[in-house]
């Protein structure tokens, strides 16, 4: 085995019958984990974590331990444009797992509230 996400543990060529051990797997992170990361992450004008609000387009992870991240805002004058992908990339580079972690803005689709999970519409009393 000699794709990306693992470590020949044995001489090249060798087989697990001569008695040398198996790869070892790197462990990428999944996308729960990366998921669970996003999640500490809160606006700081609105008491509900960046991800239920739907904040987060896309994420991409590859076999290296590069994980790619497309987040809007809710608006394009947000106070937090800064930190928040920031604190993003953060999060998810402190993974196990993760040797690198970017965040891109992007404005397409805007962002509006129905992109805002049922948890976050409670949390902000808008249903």
């Amino acid at each position: 085995m000699t794709d990306e996400n693992h470590i020949l543990t044995r001489p090249l060529g060798a087989s697990a019958e001569d008695g040398a051990p198996e790869a070892v797997s790197l462990g990428v992170p999944d996308e729960d984990s990366v998921i669970s990361a996003i999640a500490t992450v809160y606006d700081p004008e609105i008491p509900v974590n960046i991800y239920e609000l739907g904040l987060i387009y896309a994420i991409d992870l590859h076999d290296d331990g590069r994980v790619d991240i497309e987040m809007t805002l809710t608006a394009p004058n947000c106070p937090s444009a800064q930190e928040l992908p920031e604190q993003v990339r953060e999060a998810v580079a402190a993974l196990p797992g993760v040797n690198k972690a970017s965040v891109v803005i992007v404005w397409d689709p805007p962002w509006d509230m129905s992109r805002m999970s049922d948890d976050a519409r409670l949390a902000l009393n808008m249903f």
